[in-house]
């Protein structure tokens, strides 16, 4: 196919090819929307600086990430399995669910929404 291009009132006629245009996987719908779900090690090889001390560290669930409590679905006596989502942290304007590391009862719930909490603290208990 053949154009006339004026540029700086000069015109210029330029033969121009279509090709097809390249075919792109797009992710499904919703994709990118979804929060990403946490595991959290439930023993860690170290308690970070800002984790308070425990007596069992495969007995509580430490935060990943620095962040703001957005909501707390679990509540202290509940049974619970390994993966049920324990809370929904924030951290830069993500919100990031924090699963149960371990199946069994909640003794302790240490955060509620809103409270801020820095890696490593310990944010749920286990019996």
């Amino acid at each position: 196919m053949k154009l006339k291009v004026t540029i700086d009132q000069k015109v210029y006629e330029v033969e121009v090819e279509a090709s097809e245009p390249e075919q792109r996987q797009l992710p499904p719908v919703g994709y990118l929307m979804q929060p990403a779900a946490v595991r959290v090690p439930a023993a860690p090889a170290a308690a970070p600086a800002g984790g308070a001390p425990v007596e069992n560290e495969d007995k509580v669930c430490r935060s990943p990430i620095s962040g703001i409590v957005v909501r707390v679905t679990a509540q202290a006596g509940q049974s619970i399995q390994t993966g049920d989502i324990i809370l929904v942290l924030e951290a830069m304007k993500m919100e990031t669910n924090i699963t149960a590391p371990i199946a069994g009862k909640i003794s302790k719930i240490n955060v509620a929404a809103g409270d801020s909490v820095q890696a490593g603290a310990v944010l749920v208990e286990f019996e």
